[in-house]
């Protein structure tokens, strides 16, 4: 009797999961499967899987220049992106924190850029930056800071630091408010007992505040900088990739080789070297989040 009750429970979970474990089959397993089946396939968009190259698409790929100076570009942007909207964003919480009238509409405004489609930031940001008529522009030659327009997106200096300034515009205040949320649920009897022994500002938030803030500033860093690898839409937008090659990152990169050459076989193998190199970069910031959970717990 015992047995019949254990196997009908087990069959019952079975049913149960069976939904969820073919829906994970459809739609991780089998785009993978199809990836892996492209990227050792001659393909284009209208003649996929015209012959077999075995792993020529990998050697070529991993020949590249443009695509490795790609891969190196969007490392070190996504490093730098997701650390200035960590420092900024842990800055605006804790002006945040301070506000007593008005917060609530604050943290509202702080929402929008969150919630505006990348598209039309971009766009946006396109006609700010734009060197005729554009806002910077004329903000910079009222101040007497330029005297001619500057060519912010044409610029092989400025290309880069200009999507990047919008990149943060868009995600600190995602940082802000996940940050603000984690200080609302700090002990304040730890900086009670702290302003006791006479500590300062300064001292309280790093000695109390940024060691129990340590664990959601690890996983915040680890979410943003996979983000900020997947950047795309602001590169499309303002400039296509250029000038040159200047701001082509690997996701840009990929989707030129896909949809402007045709080449799906070389550009799956470009996609899953791409998720390679993304997933080692992650491997110390994941490490480092797991070892900071470990000694806050």
């Amino acid at each position: 009797m015992h047995e019949t009750w254990v196997k009908r429970r087990r069959r019952i979970g079975w049913l149960l999961a069976g939904p969820g474990i073919v829906g994970t089959v459809v739609i991780a397993l089998y785009p993978l499967v199809v990836l892996v089946v492209l990227s050792l396939s001659q393909s284009s968009l209208g003649q996929p899987l015209r012959g077999w190259v075995g792993l020529d698409n990998f050697g070529r790929a991993l020949a590249d220049h443009v695509f490795r100076a790609a891969l190196v570009k969007t490392v070190i942007y996504a490093l730098v992106v997701t650390s200035l909207q960590l420092i900024l964003g842990v800055a605006v919480a804790l002006l945040l924190q301070q506000v007593t009238r008005g917060g609530a509409l604050l943290r509202t405004l702080l929402l929008l850029p969150v919630m505006t489609p990348p598209v039309m930031l971009a766009v946006a940001w396109r006609l700010v930056l734009a060197p005729s008529g554009g806002l910077l522009n004329r903000m910079l030659q009222g101040l007497g800071l330029i005297e001619a327009p500057v060519t912010f997106l044409g610029s092989p200096r400025l290309a880069f630091p200009a999507i990047a300034i919008a990149d943060v515009w868009q995600w600190m205040p995602f940082v802000a408010l996940l940050t603000f949320a984690g200080l609302q649920l700090l002990p304040r009897e730890v900086f009670e007992a702290a302003s006791l022994d006479g500590a300062g500002v300064f001292q309280r938030f790093w000695h109390c505040t940024l060691p129990l803030l340590a664990p959601l500033l690890a996983s915040l860093f680890l979410l943003r900088f996979i983000m900020a690898t997947k950047l795309f839409d602001l590169v499309y937008v303002l400039t296509a990739g250029g000038p040159g090659f200047t701001t082509t990152v690997g996701s840009f990169y990929i989707y030129r080789v896909a949809f402007q050459q045709f080449n799906i076989g070389y550009a799956a193998a470009l996609t899953i070297l791409f998720g390679l190199v993304v997933g080692l970069t992650t491997l110390p910031v994941s490490r480092l989040r797991q070892v900071v959970q470990r000694l806050e717990g």
